[in-house]
């Protein structure tokens, strides 16, 4: 029996059974239906497209995994060329990974570790933000914040190693002056707060924290598993402001395989190279580097930048703003829109319930969670497309009246 992710076994609503799919369209066997979270926001190219399939298959035809201990391969060089080169500044360095929460993981290590290997046993904490998501491994849920998914912590007691702050300047101010002896890191998730509410926020703040963290010797982590490729308008957050250690994970493959990086820059390496063989990292998941996964996150990166996705997000957010433009309803508290992600945000969760299946039956699928209606389509959906998923939203408000 398949135990579903995020559900009560006892009482979850039977899910659709998808068998086909093609471009931004799930198939199942009733219907079609547009997906418009992307299978949790990786599937950026859509489903089946050409390049990618071809990929997997080119690199099926020679072997589909070898571990990277002792031995490597030309499609893990070639990716992490390829990286060394897309990604800003000296963030040269990656390191492979089979998820994103695993990536976050081995980022919180090397955070950790690096100031060990300086002799610093001090810096034990981390600070985050409130509403945070970073993934569902336990190191990963300490340094999130978001009750309905890491309630479990609470066995634990309150958490020693972790501060949690909002995105507004003067509490990130405070927390540095307070602790910065005992920083570690800054992990965030960079202007989206994906899971944790679709938060978005001000690159003002970010500009600050990395004043802050060069002013104090912090490292500052940018979690961009959701918010990387383009999600937030921007092909990278790290763009704008630069980290020292970026993770990616979700579109990195395209929404293919999982896979993830943890990509450090010339500091944080360094801060591991030597002599020493208590200073390497000592991590190393059994199928990072996959010559699957790397094989098709070249090819999901070629597209990326041979289709100029940049100008098809920068559409995607038009259309948005011109088709949610002055929409509003009492139950809704705030309608948020950045990049390839909009958000309706209503008062009340149970003003939702019941919309999975009212958008199924309109051709979408849909998958909102607490009080959060949101879509983050694949960037190569059509206009025509796009709209019937923001039409659907607004139908389900305009169909179910305030009593």
């Amino acid at each position: 029996m398949i135990w579903y992710p995020y559900e009560q076994m006892k009482t979850m609503k039977a899910p659709y059974k998808i068998i086909d799919a093609q471009g931004v369209w799930l198939k199942t066997e009733e219907r079609e239906m547009i997906d418009s979270v992307s299978s949790w926001w990786s599937v950026i190219h859509g489903y089946k497209h050409p390049a990618l399939n071809e990929a997997i298959k080119s690199q099926t035809d020679r072997f589909a995994h070898v571990m990277l201990g002792g031995l490597t391969h030309e499609p893990v060089q070639r990716l992490s060329q390829k990286l060394q080169s897309f990604l800003p500044g000296d963030l040269n360095y990656c390191f492979f990974s089979d998820s994103g929460s695993v990536a976050v993981e081995v980022g919180l290590k090397m955070a950790l570790q690096y100031f060990v290997n300086r002799g610093d046993l001090k810096r034990t904490k981390v600070l985050s933000l409130t509403h945070a998501y970073h993934g569902d491994t336990f190191k990963t849920m300490e340094v999130g914040d978001d009750e309905d998914y890491h309630f479990i912590l609470e066995a634990y007691g309150e958490k020693k190693d972790v501060i949690h702050i909002p995105t507004e300047i003067p509490a990130l101010e405070e927390a540095f002056e307070k602790y910065h002896q005992v920083l570690n890191c800054f992990i965030v998730e960079p202007l989206l707060q994906g899971a944790g509410g679709m938060r978005m926020y001000d690159i003002s703040f970010l500009r600050r924290a990395r004043e802050l963290c060069d002013q104090y010797g912090v490292l500052l982590i940018f979690d961009e598993v959701a918010t990387g490729f383009g999600r937030t308008g921007n092909r990278f957050v790290a763009d704008l402001v630069l980290p020292d250690i970026l993770i990616l994970g979700k579109a990195l493959t395209g929404g293919y395989i999982g896979h993830a990086v943890t990509v450090a820059n010339t500091k944080v390496y360094d801060g591991f190279y030597g002599d020493d063989p208590a200073q390497a990292l000592m991590h190393g998941p059994t199928f990072m580097g996959n010559a699957l996964a790397c094989s098709v996150a070249l090819a999901s990166i070629e597209v990326f930048e041979r289709e100029d996705y940049m100008s098809r997000i920068r559409r995607i957010e038009e259309i948005t703003r011109r088709e949610m433009a002055d929409f509003t309803d009492p139950r809704i508290k705030e309608v948020r829109i950045m990049g390839g992600c909009v958000c309706v945000e209503v008062y009340d969760a149970h003003t939702l319930k019941g919309y999975q299946q009212f958008a199924y039956e309109r051709g979408v699928f849909s998958r909102p969670f607490l009080q959060y209606l949101y879509a983050m389509v694949p960037y190569i959906i059509s206009e025509e497309e796009l709209v019937q998923v923001l039409n659907t939203m607004k139908e389900w408000f305009a169909g179910h009246r305030l009593p």
